[in-house]
């Protein structure tokens, strides 16, 4: 009788063993792409319809999302568990979120800014990073309520941003996973790719072009836009992909299915909106910030 080759029997377990966790990575990936699916199907038309009708309605939503966008800052960071930060912050967002709604904007900065005094004080700690958490949010938070203010052209300006965001975000997915090729930026998230930053940046061209050929605004300017907007929304990405990285956490929370947390999933239209916004109140003005963004 022959002895068993212990080498090529171990060979073969290691390539069956390779086998399988390919094939469960695989299974796990079309899992993951069917949440994401879902919850787009879901959470898109909400999006949609909240901010066609705008008011009281739309700053709502970016209320309650400013408040868990801070929360989840705070749970990254590790701050979290100070309940005063927790409490404190998102009370004065949503202070700042029902006077907005009132349409008093100075009441709503000052929320905000007593809202950053107090969180700061408060913070034990990561004072800095809890602080940079408030700020994001309330950014996040006034720059949605300014954009989509505009009564003439805040609904046009608001879906740009949001078409954008989206279209960089599915072409970079796509793309990314589609080519794969040289990291983006493998220090600070190595799923990253050239060919996905690519691929967001030519779908963002793409449905902003779209979006002025509705009848938007004029189609060249609003490319440039819609262009300046996807750089934005991809490093709005890696800077919440740095922050994480910083404090060892791969996924702010689980809250949508497929995507993370609320910061996994607006961290580029974060970034998207606060821009959109300084760029429309430079040319619009307060209450034109809208018409600042679209008309050129």
């Amino acid at each position: 009788m022959t002895k068993p080759d212990t080498a090529a029997t171990g060979k073969a377990g290691a390539a069956t063993a390779k086998a399988g966790a390919a094939t469960s990575k695989a299974g796990q990936g079309a899992r993951n792409l069917v949440q994401r699916v879902a919850a787009a199907l879901v959470l898109i038309p909400l999006a949609l319809a909240l901010a066609y009708a705008g008011g009281a309605a739309w700053t709502a939503l970016v209320t309650v999302v400013a408040i868990g966008l801070y929360v989840e800052w705070l749970m990254v960071v590790g701050e979290v568990r100070a309940r005063s930060v927790t409490v404190s912050g998102a009370l004065a967002l949503a202070l700042s979120g029902g006077c907005l709604a009132l349409g008093l904007l100075d009441f709503a900065l000052v929320a905000l800014g007593l809202g950053l005094v107090v969180v700061a004080v408060l913070a034990a700690g990561h004072r800095s990073w809890a602080a940079a958490g408030f700020v994001y949010a309330a950014a996040a938070e006034l720059a949605s309520f300014m954009v989509r203010f505009d009564q003439n052209h805040g609904w046009f300006a608001l879906v740009l941003v949001l078409l954008v965001v989206w279209a960089s975000d599915i072409g970079g997915y796509a793309a990314g996973r589609g080519i794969g090729g040289p990291k983006l930026a493998p220090l600070i998230s190595p799923n990253k790719t050239w060919a996905g930053a690519i691929g967001g940046f030519v779908g963002s061209l793409a449905v902003a072009a779209g979006w002025a050929a509705s009848g938007a605004g004029n189609i060249v300017p609003v490319m440039l836009v819609g262009a300046v907007l996807s750089v934005a929304s991809q490093l709005g990405d890696l800077f919440e992909s740095a922050v994480k990285r910083r404090f060892g956490v791969k996924d702010s929370s689980h809250i949508i299915p497929g995507h993370g947390g609320l910061l996994d999933r607006l961290d580029g239209y974060v970034a998207a909106i606060v821009l959109a916004a300084i760029l429309g109140l430079v040319r619009g003005g307060l209450d034109g910030v809208g018409r600042g963004l679209m008309v050129w």
